[in-house]
């Protein structure tokens, strides 16, 4: 039996273990080597004497070091090819995860983590180009989402996860948590390189989704003039960069807040977090079908004003009761506009130019990265409160509701 007539009789598409496959992916270069972050600040800022702002930087460097991938990662997957980039990128989010458990002073923790990032952009941007490779305009949203919902399961798991471990090792804890979890985006990466596939001709068969629909949306964007083109690029970074910017202020100090500001035990706090990992483990797919079925723009509309009744809750410091209310809208928003916008540069560019654009909008998001954690560090410094800057994030997202309304519509 030949290899495609042994494809044809198999019931699942193999673009779907590229999708879940893709969740591992995130659940381990961003879920762990990112988001896991803010779990472990209070007890790593209890043991290094960490102010607000070193805690800030921490999370800046980081983003510093994505925004570096970001803009090398399509190069690079062109020479090397996407599964064997992503697979090393996994494996340096791995390693230097690792080497923060061991580190003794801040600027160690600094320099590694600014690897971390690397290793993440690596791993993420080639994966969204996949997306496109893989699934045709009308199943997108979705598969995108899939692989996004990784983020939600990580988050869950380090609310569990970390607090537990604290508790068994003390104030070393948050030591034993790097280690183990650096170990496991190891194993992730070793299992990526074994299922990841650069493209459908790999496995003789054809993306998922509406052939004909997508031939007239590919028709489009190959004969979209470049001026305009790179208008609604620009366009989506901006919207971008003030997702960038807010969301990861909250997932870098909520934990912190409720510890600090409203005298919440480390257990307490971490299941609060797991809350909000459990409810965005629906947030992409969730928004990525919406979007696939209403539209980018008004996807994004309707996210972005999520966002800003979540972030205007906690800024302007109302009773705790309101904080369930915060952490679901965060929860069920969180990873939706990166479903949103991995999917739109396939719409708008197609296939072979989607993860350069990708990788073009992630700049922008990548700069919003830098400049929030340590905006807010710097102002909870000056302030003694995250408050101020819980107010800033709900001014960002309110204009980023006013920037998607402004997007070009898409033709059904």
């Amino acid at each position: 039996m030949s290899i495609a007539t042994s494809h044809r009789l198999t019931s699942v598409h193999y673009g779907w273990v590229i999708a879940f496959t893709g969740t591992a992916v995130i659940f381990a270069c961003l879920g762990l080597g990112r988001f896991s972050l803010g779990m472990l600040l209070p007890a790593m800022s209890v043991s290094l004497d960490l102010s607000y702002t070193r805690m800030g930087l921490i999370g800046t460097g980081n983003f510093i070091g994505y925004m570096f991938a970001v803009a090398i990662a399509s190069s690079v997957a062109r020479h090397l090819g996407a599964r064997l980039t992503i697979t090393l990128g996994l494996m340096l989010v791995g390693v230097t995860m690792m080497l923060v458990g061991f580190a003794e002073h801040y600027v160690q923790i600094l320099f590694l983590y600014v690897a971390t990032g690397i290793g993440s952009g690596l791993s993420n941007v080639p994966l969204m180009g996949l997306v496109s490779h893989w699934f045709l305009q009308d199943a997108r949203g979705r598969a995108a989402g899939i692989m996004l919902s990784g983020n939600g399961i990580a988050i869950l798991c380090a609310g569990l996860y970390v607090p537990w471990i604290n508790t068994q090792s003390g104030l070393e804890g948050w030591r034993h948590g790097w280690l183990t979890m650096g170990l496991v985006v190891i194993g992730v990466a070793v299992m990526a390189g074994g299922l990841l596939r650069n493209d459908p001709r790999d496995k003789e068969t054809t993306p998922i989704g509406n052939q004909e629909a997508s031939l007239i949306v590919g028709s489009d964007a190959d004969d979209a003039h470049p001026g305009k083109t790179k208008r609604v690029m620009v366009h989506l970074g901006l919207i971008y960069a003030l997702f960038g910017g807010t969301y990861v202020v909250y997932a870098t100090f909520i934990v912190t807040t409720l510890v600090n500001d409203y005298g919440f035990s480390e257990q307490v706090a971490g299941n609060f977090w797991a809350v909000v990992g459990a409810l965005s483990i629906f947030s992409g797919p969730l928004f990525g079908w919406l979007s696939d079925r209403l539209g980018r723009r008004t996807g994004m509309l309707v996210v972005f004003t999520l966002f800003t009744l979540a972030y205007g809750l906690v800024g302007i410091h109302l009773p705790a009761a309101w904080l369930y209310a915060s952490i679901a809208l965060y929860g069920i928003a969180v990873w939706s506009v990166p479903t949103i916008m991995a999917a739109a540069v396939g719409d708008y560019l197609g296939p072979a130019r989607a993860a350069r654009a990708f990788g073009f909008i992630t700049l922008f998001f990548g700069m919003g990265q830098i400049a929030g954690p340590a905006l807010a560090g710097f102002l909870a410094d000056v302030s003694g409160t995250f408050r101020i800057a819980f107010g800033m994030c709900t001014a960002a997202t309110l204009t980023a509701v006013i920037l998607s309304f402004f997007l070009p519509r898409q033709r059904p």
